[in-house]
């Protein structure tokens, strides 16, 4: 896939950014690489029908419905919480074709279970299973290939991060000489830490790479004062559109290092948008356009 990369002016210098909202069908991001194998492993086990797991504005579920209608599979949501047909994001799946299966939380926490996925089989038939967010080995494989054709030129890469699998996946190729950094849109939590390191196979070299865990700003999917109007401006000032949930959030990060002089000027900078703003249209809906 060729990529799209365009330069803006963060703080004090310029930067580059691969643009995965702008290189993906109907803009979905990272996701369709994170799906990529995994579409490719339902169809060699004959299965015709995909189920995953999600909340009522995941970005997982929009991106699997999407893919999976293009891809001629049938495609399940299993939703956290009660159905709201104002949803964006609900309207969106259904338009695609995708059965939606709303459970209690109480009930959602158990969805991995082998009581549950069988009467998920009951009611529905056979399935291929993906986990929520559509995080494993395979999403790791397609992540992998974000990279290729980049230029072997960026000595700092960033991404955001919420499971890890698309941050492995860019660990996995990025030139040894680079250092990866990636932007955790979640609180404090050592276990992506790890979880990422699990992803990397071992006896092989990889780039430099660390998590921040500092611009969360309040947690996931959490509306941010600070983060809102920096949105706001960074559209203004370089008519970059960004998610909340997760770019936002990196180029925030990148912004505020730069500004500390954390990122050294001669070197060349790298950021990932990994899409999202399909989900817009539900973040408005929760929260409004402020």
């Amino acid at each position: 896939m060729k990529p799209v990369i365009d330069s803006i002016v963060l703080g004090p210098r310029s930067v580059d950014i691969l643009r995965l909202d702008k290189m993906t069908p109907s803009g979905i991001g990272n996701k369709y690489y994170k799906l990529k194998y995994n579409l490719e492993a339902a169809r060699q086990s004959g299965a015709t029908t995909l189920l995953s797991f999600g909340g009522a504005f995941s970005n997982h579920i929009q991106a699997l419905a999407v893919s999976g209608k293009a891809a001629g599979f049938r495609t399940i949501g299993v939703i956290r919480g009660e159905d709201d047909p104002q949803n964006p994001t609900l309207q969106l799946v259904r338009r695609q074709g995708m059965q939606l299966h709303f459970v209690e939380r109480s009930v959602y926490r158990e969805k991995t279970s082998a009581r549950f996925l069988m009467q998920m089989r009951r009611q529905f038939g056979d399935f291929y299973l993906l986990p929520e967010g559509g995080s494993n080995e395979l999403a790791v494989q397609g992540a992998a290939e974000i990279l290729e054709a980049v230029p072997p030129v960026y000595d700092r890469i960033f991404v955001a991060c919420g499971t890890g699998a698309t941050l492995a996946g860019i660990i996995q190729s990025a030139p040894l000489h680079a250092q990866v950094t990636g932007v955790s849109v979640l609180k404090g939590t050592d276990m992506l830490t790890r979880q990422v390191a699990e992803y990397l196979p071992e006896g092989r070299s990889y780039a430099k790479w660390h998590i921040t865990f500092g611009y969360h700003l309040g947690g996931y999917a959490r509306k941010h004062p600070e983060l809102s109007q920096f949105i706001r401006n960074v559209q203004a000032n370089t008519g970059l559109e960004t998610d909340p949930v997760y770019t936002a959030k990196m180029v925030f990060a990148v912004h505020d290092l730069c500004q500390k002089g954390s990122i050294a000027a001669h070197e060349k900078v790298l950021l990932i948008h990994t899409g999202g703003l399909q989900g817009l249209d539900g973040w408005h809906y929760r929260f409004g356009k402020g």
